[in-house]
Formats: structure tokens, sequence, C-alpha cells
């Protein structure tokens, strides 16, 4: 399959990387970073799974949706239906981590049609959304300016590496050229920034309050590969997933935080491998 493709949909242009021949692996990233958070993981797959990958935008992508579009996590979860729609893919496991683990329980619970299967990894769900770590950003979205400023610091790498940066979300240290390319595009384009402000002031833990409760009839085969020492994402939500959800089963993996994809990356592979062939 080609790589570096693009795809307009109503809500704008979405850039993705598409390779691999076979079953559909879709995969949703979060907040403030964009598909190469997968980078390590789907050459692992590709030999035997399609993997497609977008850029949503989550404040890490190059092109800003159209004035019109819906971006909170609502209007995020239906443009990744739409995507799914326009390139015509059945039977998706879909991928999902921190952020993007949100919008794929709301997908999943209100467009389901294309999805065989879910994968969650670490993310937001109930009333974890936002976590508390991160609970600022959603206040700082809410007050002109006050985002962009609070932002600033974060061109210097030493603070991206730190827990006020990606540091409480990964146990190895992630490339600093990466963490800047993840962070520059909310911080120099004013566009992608109103983007970002969209969705911030559009969390709301009252969705994936209202997603968990329809998740206790979702049907379709779930992995849930959480990270044990996990310090945002707790292990207690993973096991409320697993206890709520009923084709599901818990996987925990050893040595990782958030970012299970970088600091796991062959075991999640593994998993995730091991689940489509199975189900």
């Amino acid at each position: 399959m080609e790589t570096g493709k693009e795809l307009e949909l109503p809500q704008g242009r979405i850039r993705y990387r598409d390779t691999g021949a076979g079953r559909p692996i879709v995969f949703v990233h979060g907040l403030l970073v964009n598909g190469q958070l997968w980078r390590k993981v789907t050459p692992l797959l590709e030999g035997e799974f399609r993997c497609v990958v977008p850029d949503w935008p989550l404040g890490s992508h190059r092109i800003a949706l159209a004035p019109s579009a819906d971006r909170s996590p609502r209007g995020m979860a239906h443009l990744i239906a739409d995507f799914l729609e326009a390139m015509e893919l059945e039977e998706v496991t879909l991928v999902a981590n921190d952020t993007g683990g949100a919008i794929a329980q709301l997908l999943v619970t209100e467009r389901p049609a294309r999805i065989g299967r879910l994968v969650l990894t670490p993310c937001d769900a109930y009333e974890n959304f936002f976590p508390p770590a991160f609970k600022p950003l959603q206040w700082l979205a809410r007050v002109p300016s006050a985002l962009t400023l609070a932002a600033q610091p974060m061109r210097v790498a030493a603070l991206r590496r730190s827990p006020l940066g990606f540091g409480l979300l990964s146990k190895r240290p992630i490339p600093d050229e990466l963490t800047w390319r993840w962070l520059e595009p909310s911080l120099t384009d004013r566009d992608v920034r109103r983007d970002v402000i969209g969705l911030l002031r559009g969390v709301d833990s009252r969705d994936t309050l209202a997603a968990a409760e329809k998740l206790r009839t979702f049907d379709r085969p779930t992995l849930i590969a959480w990270a044990r020492e996990d310090i945002v994402f707790k292990r207690r939500f993973a096991e409320r997933l697993a206890s709520d959800i009923p084709n599901s089963r818990l996987e925990l993996i050893e040595d990782s935080r958030t970012y299970v994809s970088e600091d796991q990356p062959r075991r999640l592979a593994e998993l995730i491998g091991a689940f489509v062939r199975e189900s």
C-alpha cells in the first residue's frame, strides 16, 4: 500500500499512511501526537495486516479542519467513522490510545457499523476524561490566549521530556525531534491551535460515562491492553472496562506507561496480531 496519502472529508483533509495488506487495522492516537506514535508497532504487523495510520486533527496535524467542523470529541468520533466509510473499510480492528481511546468509545457506541474489533490501550474512560494531570489544559483553553502563552516553554526540549510535557507518558525517552514535530503545529499555526482549543473545550466526562453504559451491550471482541505501571490511566479503569464490556479481555503490559507503543511495541504488536487472528 502507498504511504503519505490524503483523504478529503467534509470536516477537512486527513493525511494517513497505508501499509501492508490483509485485514484492516486502523490506529487512533491521542492529543498532541500524530500517527508516528505507532511507528514502532506497524512494521511488526504490516506483513500480515493492512495498517492504516491517520494523523487525526488532535493538535499535531499539519492541515487544519474546515471552519465549520465539529471539533469536540464526539465530532472527532464521527470524523473517524466518516473516514472509515470513505475508505470503504469493513470489519476494522480499531486500536486507540490516550484521548483517542475516549473518542474510540464514542465511535463504537454511536457508529459501530464498520468496526469488527476494538483494542483499547491506556486511555481516558469513565470520569477520568481528562485525568487530573491534564485538567489544566481544559481550563487554559477557556481563557483567550492563555493556552498559547502557557505552551511556549514547550519549545525547550528538556521541558518536553519533563512531567510537564511527555515525561509521565513513557518510561523511555522519546526523541526530542519527534516531540517537537508533535507540538510545533499547535505552537506555530493559529488554525491548528483553534482545532486544539475546540477539542479541549468539548471534553466532558459525561460523554465517556454515557459511552461506558452503552459499552455494556457492545458485542464486538475487545482487547484491553493496559500498562500495569501507568500513572495517568490507572489499572482500575482497565479492570472496570474489562468488567463492563461483555466480549472483552484484559492483558497487562509490563514495564510501560501510557505510550505502550513507545515502551513495549513488540509486546503490543504480538497482542494485537494474536487478537485479530483468533477473533
